[in-house]
This record gives structure tokens, C-alpha cells and sequence, in this order.
């Protein structure tokens, strides 16, 4: 039989090679790079290991999306628990923190914003709650084919069944989170748009509101460390596929996917490899695909953008910097907002390696990271254009959020022993993606995002699927996509399918397996 071909081997793509693999089907994963993880990857720079992207695991508390992801293919992910997920500092000097428990979140919300601020709480949690226990079940949205919409009846049905006062949070898939706030509180308000700004790609205003419930319940979804750094979640996703018998080739960039004869698709890479699938799976954005098929390229890829209108690129410093042991107590995780707008390194996410790792940093030092939302657009314009003028701007980037970065870590500057920024420029360069946009949709509405099926044998995951960004969010949806591949691949005849714990639809048994091979 012809492999499932993956191309990309971010967290997305990983998590559908390692479940495809684990059910027996032959895997092919085709990586740029000589690391896996994307976005989710850790590089080395200087005796530093520093996360390329993202930086604060979450979704492994048990139930919730990466803990049932190690459960289904044997990943002890060796997450070190973290009490706190982050401190949110606010312009007028409040600090936030944002327990991992949530009793003690509880008490310090009620603290900072007070009784009158509860009621939304109450329906933030609730909400989250409610969609939770049906987005833990995969559900097929958006819809693509007509058993796509059998199984979202039967699966709604069921949630319902469960507790039928999850009708009324229905109306949260039309309605904003401010819907839902009180307007005299603007400190609450100032919190919850910087917490949906890094978790939803946008402020209260326009996010759904349930998607915005459950982005701001991710904190509560078990938050750890990861020993050496973020890609070491994908390290043990690419360890798990090679145990199920899959394969992965890094430094083979795909440049064409085509049409096979008389079924199939041929996936070339730069180095001339060509591997023939059965189906291909893009870890891109809808543009990347849509480049690497030309005009075989299914008809909603065709009018594809490089990126929304409204959406974001990342500005980012690492540094290492001494640490003489006065930020023992500090938590890892920092948001800070300077008061005068939204990104463009007046609010930043500072991330602080823990002080117990050694694989992230030289004997008394951390590595650190700094990032903030920015437009696409400038960098480029000053890229292609005028480059002492995009030499400045990242200079002064980089001098706003250091000044920021100094509220948490006041002798900051005096600490540095080397630092480098990454722009939009540099994330296009690194992870492949058209104009450095990250972060996915911003989530404003239930319809943005794609869904896994991009026509005939042709797959997409990442956070350009629903649900979207975040670790968690795109293991469930790169699941949805493994789950529909073997239901797929099942009509074979070399294909018996029966029911598998924590995978809803099929496996290959391990005497089908040889005929595979």
C-alpha cells in the first residue's frame, strides 16, 4: 500500500503521522528542516536552547487534549507541573496571577476585579466546561461532507443528552465575549483582552464567545514544563512515529505535489526525492498548499491569501541572560501590558527557561524569550525596500520591550549576554510560512478557520484548522484528520477496521500490517 505522505512536521502534522502509524498505516513525514516541531520547535544558539514560538505547555491535565494524545500512543511527555501558568501585569501596576488550580484562581480573581466581576466568571467557566466535553470528542465542524453532518447530529445529541442546559450556551457561537462582561470594570476588561489577544488572535470585542470561554480556560488545562524546551513534544511525537514504523526524512523541502495515475499524488522534494501517497497531509497554511499544488490546487484553495487581513505576524528577542539566582521565585511566564495600545511591543509575553534546566542554559544563566503581536505589512514593506530602515526598526522594537520586559526583570539590560530578534522576515525564512504569519484566524466568528479535508486525498492541519491555535487546539484538530484518513482508508480491502480506545473510528491489526509493507 502507498504511504499517507506528510508534509510538515509541526506539533499538526506529527500528531496525524504518530496516530496513523500507531493504528498500522505506512507513514511518510517530509521535513525542511533538520528538527521537527514548526512553530513548536527549540533551536540552539550560543549554549542556548530557546522556543522558536510558542512557550507555555498546556493540555496535559488528565482528560485534556495532550494527556489523551500520550495515553493513545504510549508518550510519557516527562512535563514538569507548573502552580502558575503566568502573571498578567496590568498598565496600572495590578498584578494577575493566573493559578493552574482553580480554587486559588478563584480567590485572586475575585481579588483583583472584585464580586461584581463573578457573574462573568460563572459563565466563562460554565461555558468552557460545556464546550470542552463536545470539542474533546472531535467533533467534524466545519461541516465537509454529508457524514460529516450525521456524526455532528449524533455527537450533539449525545452532549445534549448529557445535561440539556448546554442548549442555552449555544447562543455563545453568535454572541462576543463582551457580550457577556460588565462595562464598568476596565481593568477586567484590559485582563481579558490581553489574555484573548495571545489565545484568540484578538480582543473581547471580537472574539466568539465561545471560543473566547475556552481560550480562557486553557491556564486551567494542566500548564508544565518541557525538559529542554518546547520541542521536546515533538521530539517524542517523531520518536513515536518511528516506533509505529513510520519514517521521517528532514532536510527534504516539498516544492510540487501532482496528480498520480490512476489514483494518488507524487511528492517531490528539492533534494529529488518523490514518494507516491495514497494521501497527502499539508502542516501549511491554506497558501503554502495551494503553492505546492498549482493549479491542481482544489478549487477553495485557488483565491487563497498569504495571510488575513487582520492577522498577525510576531516580533521576538531571545537573550540569554545571568541569573544569580534572585529569580528563583519569579514564575516563567509574563504578560505585560505598557497601556498605550496592542502589540507592536507595547504589550509582550516574556517567557523565562526554568532555573532546574539545565539542557536551556550555560551553569547560572536562563534562556529568555520576548514577543509581541505585529503587523505583517511594514516589515515587509521596509524588507524589500529599504533595509537600514527595517535595521532601525527592529533596534527600536527591541528597545520597547526590554524597557517593558524591565517591570518583571528591572536590571534586565545589565544581565544580557547575548541576544537576537526574529521579524516576520525571519519566521518566513524558519518555518516556511507565507509573509511569517502565526497564530492561525483570529477567532471572531465560528466560520473562519478551515476544515482537515481539502478535497480527493488531500489533507490540511495546523492552526489554519479549526479549532485553531494553541498545542492543544491543533492536536485535536490534526486527531479529527487522522480519525477521517482511516475511516478513509478503511473501504480498502487490505484495511479491517474495529472500534480503539481514544482513537473513535479504527486500526489496522497487526496481522493486516505485513500486507501493508
Amino acid at each position: 500500500m502507498k504511504p499517507v505522505v506528510v508534509v510538515g512536521a509541526g506539533i499538526g502534522g506529527l500528531t496525524a503521522a504518530a496516530l496513523l502509524a500507531h493504528a498500522g498505516c505506512p507513514v511518510v513525514v517530509l521535513e525542511a528542516h533538520w528538527d521537527p516541531g514548526g512553530c513548536a520547535a527549540t533551536f540552539v544558539r550560543r549554549g542556548f536552547r530557546f522556543d522558536a514560538g510558542a512557550t507555555l505547555a498546556a493540555g496535559f491535565e488528565p482528560g485534556m487534549p495532550l494527556a489523551l494524545l500520550g495515553e493513545v500512543l504510549g508518550i510519557d511527555w516527562g512535563v514538569r507541573p507548573e502552580a502558575i501558568a503566568m502573571q498578567v501585569h496590568l498598565p496600572d501596576g495590578t498584578c494577575v496571577t493566573r493559578w493552574v488550580d482553580r480554587e486559588r484562581w478563584r480567590e485572586e480573581r475575585r481579588a483583583r476585579f472584585g464580586l461584581a466581576a463573578e457573574p462573568f466568571w460563572s459563565w466563562q467557566e460554565q461555558t468552557a466546561h460545556a464546550f470542552w466535553a463536545i470539542a474533546l470528542r472531535r467533533p467534524p465542524w466545519p461541516l465537509q461532507t454529508w457524514s460529516d453532518a450525521f456524526r455532528l447530529v449524533y455527537e450533539g445529541a449525545r452532549w445534549l443528552s448529557e445535561d440539556r442546559a448546554r442548549i442555552r450556551v449555544l447562543s455563545d457561537l453568535f454572541r462576543r465575549v463582551t457580550d457577556h462582561m460588565p462595562k464598568d470594570i476596565p481593568r477586567l476588561r484590559e485582563f481579558v483582552d490581553a489574555q484573548l489577544l495571545i489565545s484568540a488572535q484578538a480582543l473581547a470585542d471580537r472574539v466568539y464567545a465561545a471560543y473566547g470561554a475556552v481560550a480562557l480556560d486553557l491556564p486551567h488545562t494542566g500548564v508544565g514544563s518541557v525538559r529542554g524546551g518546547m520541542g521536546g513534544l515533538a521530539v517524542q511525537l517523531a520518536g513515536a512515529i518511528q516506533r509505529f514504523g513510520g519514517q521521517i526524512f528532514y532536510r527534504q523541502e516539498v516544492v510540487r505535489v501532482r496528480a498520480a495515475r490512476p489514483t494518488g499524488w507524487l511528492v517531490e522534494t528539492h533534494a529529488g526525492m518523490v514518494v507516491e501517497a495514497s494521501h497527502v497531509i499539508f502542516n501549511l497554511t491554506s497558501f503554502d498548499t495551494a503553492r505546492l499544488l498549482g493549479e491542481e490546487a482544489p478549487a477553495p484553495l485557488r483565491n487563497t491569501s498569504p495571510a488575513p487581513a487582520d492577522g498577525w505576524g510576531a516580533f521576538v528577542i531571545y537573550a540569554g541572560i545571568r541569573d544569580d539566582g534572585s529569580m528563583i521565585r519569579l514564575p516563567l511566564h509574563h504578560q505585560i501590558l505598557g497601556g498605550t495600545g496592542w502589540g507592536e511591543g507595547r504589550t509582550i509575553f516574556l517567557s523565562i527557561s526554568p532555573a532546574w534546566d539545565s539542557m536551556r542554559a550555560p551553569p547560572g544563566h536562563r534562556a529568555l524569550s520576548i514577543s509581541t503581536h505585529t503587523a505583517l505589512a511594514p516589515w515587509w514593506k521596509w524588507w524589500e525596500s529599504d533595509r537600514e530602515a527595517y535595521l532601525e526598526q527592529k533596534a527600536r522594537m527591541e528597545e520597547r520591550m526590554l524597557d517593558l520586559a524591565a517591570q518583571v526583570i528591572p536590571d534586565l539590560k545589565n544581565r544580557l549576554v547575548f541576544r537576537e530578534s526574529g521579524t516576520p522576515i525571519t519566521f518566513q525564512r524558519f518555518t516556511r510560512r507565507s509573509l511569517g504569519w502565526v497564530g492561525g484566524f483570529p477567532q471572531t466568528g465560528i466560520g473562519r478557520s478551515w476544515g482537515p479535508r481539502l478535497g480527493p486525498q488531500l489533507w490540511l492541519v495546523g492552526d489554519s484548522v479549526f479549532p485553531g491555535q494553541s498545542v492543544p487546539a491543533v492536536v485535536l484538530g490534526a486527531w479529527r484528520a487522522a480519525e477521517a484518513i482511516l475511516r478513509a482508508l478503511a473501504e480498502t480491502p487490505s484495511f479491517r477496521v474495529f472500534p480503539m480506545p481514544g482513537l473513535s473510528n479504527a486500526q489496522i491489526t497487526s496481522s493486516e500490517r505485513g500486507k501493508l509493507q
